[in-house]
Parts: C-alpha cells; sequence; structure tokens
C-alpha cells in the first residue's frame, strides 16, 4: 500500500493558528475558569530528568508504526535529548484540571481482576471509563476506540496486534486535524457535524493505568497544555498498515512546565486530553514516558493500560 498523507475532512473548527493566541500564549485571556493559576509545586519533590524533544526541521517530519515494523518504530526525523525539571504532580493535583492543564489524576479503584484479559477488559473495564467519564465530564457518551497495554519489561506487555513497550518520544495523540478525523472514521462524518451543529462538545481523552503494582520506573511526564507555545507542537504523518494517522511531537522550549505523579498505584489514572472540540478550552497535552535519575533497586517493570476514548459532552460542560 502507497504511504500517502493524512486527507483533511471539512469541518466547521478555528485553526491552531486562530487558537494560538488564546490557548498557548495568553495575549487574550481564557475564560477565568480555565485560566492557568500559576500554582508554585513543591520544588523539594521535584526532579531533574532527560526527555526527548523532536528537531524542528523544514519537511514534515514522519514515523512508521509498530504495526507496520513489527517491533520498534523508525522515525525519520531527528530528535534530541533535554534536562528538563519535572514536578511533583501530586502536591498540586488538587488543583490542575483537565480543561486547564490538560491532565489530572484522580483516585479510581477498578473491579477488574485480569487487565490482560480482553473480555473482561472490554466488558466491565469500559464500563467503568464511561461511568467515569460521566462522572467527570458529564458526558452523555463515551466512544471507545483503543486500548493498549504497555510494559519496559524486555519483552513489552502483550496486545492483540503485538507488544509494547512505553512511548519515550514526547507527543501528542492527536491534533488539529487528525483529532475530527479519527472520530469521523468512528461514527461517519455526518453524525460528526450534526454533533458539532447541535452544540456539543467532543473531547479525546486518554485514560491511563497501572496494571500491576506501584509504578517504580518508567513513569509518565505531562508537560501543562497552557504552558505550550503553538509553534513548538510538530504536526507527524504515522504511517499504519491501512491507513496513515497524525500526531503532534513536541520541541523543547525552556517555558514548558512539566509533572509527574510518583508512585501511581492501580487503584489511580490520569485523565489526558488529547483533542478538544472547544478551542477556549486546554486541546494538546504533550506526554512521555522518562526514566527516573535513580529508580529503587530491584524495581519491577511498568506494566500500564491506557484507553483511548472520545466524550460527547454537553457544550455548557
Amino acid at each position: 500500500m502507497p504511504l500517502t498523507s493524512i486527507t483533511a475532512i471539512t469541518l466547521d473548527l478555528p485553526s491552531l493558528d486562530e487558537q494560538t493566541a488564546t490557548i498557548y500564549t495568553g495575549a487574550t485571556p481564557l475564560p477565568k475558569e480555565y485560566r492557568h493559576t500559576a500554582v508554585e509545586p513543591n520544588t523539594q519533590t521535584a526532579l531533574t530528568a532527560p526527555l526527548r524533544f523532536i528537531i524542528p526541521q523544514t519537511e514534515k517530519p514522519s514515523f512508521r508504526s509498530a504495526a507496520i515494523t513489527g517491533g520498534t518504530e523508525e522515525f525519520f526525523f531527528e530528535t534530541e535529548e533535554q534536562m528538563v525539571p519535572i514536578a511533583n504532580l501530586r502536591s498540586i493535583a488538587d488543583q490542575v484540571t483537565l480543561d486547564r492543564e490538560g491532565f489530572a489524576l484522580l483516585s479510581e479503584p477498578s473491579a477488574v481482576v485480569d487487565f490482560y484479559d480482553d473480555v473482561e477488559v472490554e466488558g466491565r473495564y469500559f464500563d467503568e471509563i464511561r461511568d467515569l467519564l460521566a462522572r467527570t465530564l458529564g458526558a452523555e457518551e463515551v466512544i471507545i476506540f483503543d486500548a493498549t497495554r504497555r510494559s519496559d519489561a524486555q519483552r513489552g506487555a502483550s496486545n492483540r496486534d503485538g507488544s509494547r513497550k512505553p512511548a519515550s518520544l514526547i507527543h501528542v495523540d492527536y491534533t488539529e486535524t487528525s483529532g475530527p478525523i479519527r472520530l469521523a472514521g468512528l461514527i461517519g462524518e455526518e453524525r460528526l457535524d450534526a454533533l458539532l451543529k447541535a452544540g456539543k462538545r467532543v473531547v479525546q481523552v486518554n485514560v491511563w493505568r497501572s496494571i500491576a503494582g506501584v509504578v517504580q520506573r518508567s513513569p509518565l511526564a505531562l508537560a501543562d497544555a497552557s504552558s505550550i507555545a503553538a509553534h513548538d507542537l510538530h504536526a507527524t504523518d504515522q504511517f499504519f498498515p491501512d491507513r496513515v494517522g497524525e500526531i503532534y511531537h513536541l520541541s523543547h522550549n525552556p517555558a514548558q512546565r512539566w509533572y509527574y505523579a510518583p508512585a501511581m498505584t492501580p487503584a489511580e489514572v490520569l485523565l489526558i486530553k488529547g483533542w478538544d472540540s472547544d478551542s477556549q478550552r486546554a486541546r494538546f497535552t504533550p506526554h512521555t514516558a522518562f526514566e527516573l535519575p535513580e529508580p529503587a533497586v530491584n524495581a519491577s517493570p511498568r506494566e500500564s493500560l491506557e484507553v483511548r476514548t472520545y466524550a460527547i459532552v454537553p457544550n455548557a460542560q
């Protein structure tokens, strides 16, 4: 199959450039409830670690997914490591929001017995996800379209389409273009257009959970979406066997604010924003796995499950 570029659909949405002043630079104030609160994290519990960023280039970057290579992704662009301060999210977890910073840490125990049982995950756990997003976002419908296990063990974590390891290059799962395209592929362009015309809000949210004890290595680092400049987000073609997707990679900027939640347990979840049809809220949350500078001796491998969703929300919420 030829590797063709992603094709856009026509929707009445503002462009990323039009949103830049509002969402990223703050030149036009956000609505009061979504403005950054300038919360000061506890610097005594912050750490410094290397994160991997894309190096900007003139041509559009691209990579071949693990679904094509059968293992590690194949990248066609250069990257660099930068030492970055990463603050302890737990010190301000009750103050950050999905619609301002682009992520949230929640206590959310699960009744799932075996997260490696696809039937239980797609039944009981997906029901829990729908209930979670109905409670936290006010979602009237939740479309679940992907669930991926990851592990930093040598063999990765098993999935129907192969084993997966943590993603160690900073990225956002969707872009201004691919966010609505992926949804249209699931529900059809006509229904998506009807939802938006009816004033519905659509939010792409990933729900991330540890599935094998306390996370002792390869935790997630998350960037405060309100600290990300639009020109630091680089749309990248992602080639699959049957389609071409598009994600953002991030270039480094000292103004970016980074957080992580130490020692996450299976009773907690991270909500991570990947796209939002409402341009007045956080839309794109860069994130990545990273190596702790002083991991615990004999630390167990990180095993996690990330569920991708679209939440359909009444526009007032």
